[in-house]
């Protein structure tokens, strides 16, 4: 799936080498089972700090993060069996889908914002809409929104993937060559567009909004599932998720002065970005409406020849824990 995936092996190793657990290392603290967890960038994406900051603490069981830069990864985790439970976005989980390995199911949507998913461009760009793009070298992270999303602004202006020269790249390395100056546009999502904006001068070109849905998904691995002991533990996540979510939409200011300390950014950047926001996090329950938004996903990225086969996604998913979540409003 590209040069920019680490192998499985290493991406392990760099899995387990940036574990960190809530109660200690090693084994769960006095036996307790553990339930572990991705986590994928900073800021609104780490549970691991909103809990902190939300003073939410599991009972009964223990958490164990590890930390990922982009939810294809995160796949790779959950078909390598070094995860129970993670996030990623519509995307990576329809590759695997395509493949012979899929692991995990579809347990639960993190609908959130969609206007933290951009293209950006460097300081003393002269784009002013993406079709000033057409020839110029564009980042992006293979098999996540910030591909779907470039195709799908490129076919909003008449243009087609072949019009750019899109550089494909991990989050770290697009963050170093943007910097660098080596790329005329950045497709990218989350934090790095604040950094990018307070230290670089970077400007938004245009946001996701209107093309993502906003769908973030929550997986759990089948092994998980099929525990009766893991199945109940990861229901009782989801409600401290839920629970979460909500302190964060009922103290913004005080989150976004959290999150600014831990990507090392000015608060007011923060700020900002929540104005922008075009929904706070929610948790919903598996629907179809759900199901049928990764399914038109799927289909463009079999149209657009990413896919070496259609995809049917309805067996990725598994709504057993839909008692867990409330209705959102």
């Amino acid at each position: 799936m590209g040069a920019e995936m680490l192998s499985r092996r290493d991406m392990l190793l760099a899995g387990a080498a940036s574990c960190l657990f809530l109660s200690g290392c090693g084994t769960a603290q006095g036996g307790r089972p553990k339930l572990r967890i991705s986590i994928t960038g900073k800021g609104e994406g780490d549970t691991r700090l909103l809990f902190k900051a939300a003073g939410i603490r599991p009972e009964g069981f223990d958490l164990v993060y590890s930390e990922f830069q982009s939810g294809h990864l995160v796949v790779e985790a959950l078909n390598g069996g070094s995860l129970d439970y993670g996030g990623m976005s519509e995307i990576p989980p329809i590759f695997a889908a395509a493949s012979t390995i899929q692991s995990f199911r579809q347990i639960a949507v993190a609908h959130g914002d969609v206007n933290n998913q951009v293209v950006l461009v460097p300081k003393g760009s002269k784009a002013r809409s993406i079709v000033d793009l057409k020839g110029k070298r564009v980042g992006y992270v293979r098999a996540t929104t910030s591909q779907y999303f470039l195709i799908r602004m490129l076919e909003d202006v008449g243009l087609t993937w072949d019009d750019i020269i899109p550089v494909a790249m991990g989050v770290s390395d697009g963050a170093a060559a943007f910097s660098q100056g080596a790329l005329d546009g950045w497709a990218i999502y989350g934090f790095p567009i604040q950094r990018a904006i307070a230290t670089e001068g970077a400007r938004i070109l245009k946001t996701a909004y209107g093309i993502l849905s906003g769908n973030y998904l929550v997986s759990a691995h089948v092994d998980a599932l099929a525990d009766p002991e893991k199945a109940k533990i990861i229901g009782e996540y989801l409600a401290l998720v839920q629970q979460g979510f909500g302190w964060a939409a009922n103290h913004q200011d005080e989150w976004a002065g959290i999150i600014a300390q831990d990507i090392g950014v000015p608060r007011d950047y923060v700020i900002d970005q929540f104005r922008r926001k075009s929904a706070n996090y929610e948790l919903r329950r598996v629907t179809p409406e759900a199901i049928a938004s990764q399914q038109r996903v799927a289909d463009l990225f079999f149209e657009q020849k990413l896919l070496p086969k259609a995809v049917d996604v309805r067996s990725l998913w598994d709504d057993r824990f839909n008692s867990y979540i409330s209705d959102h409003l």
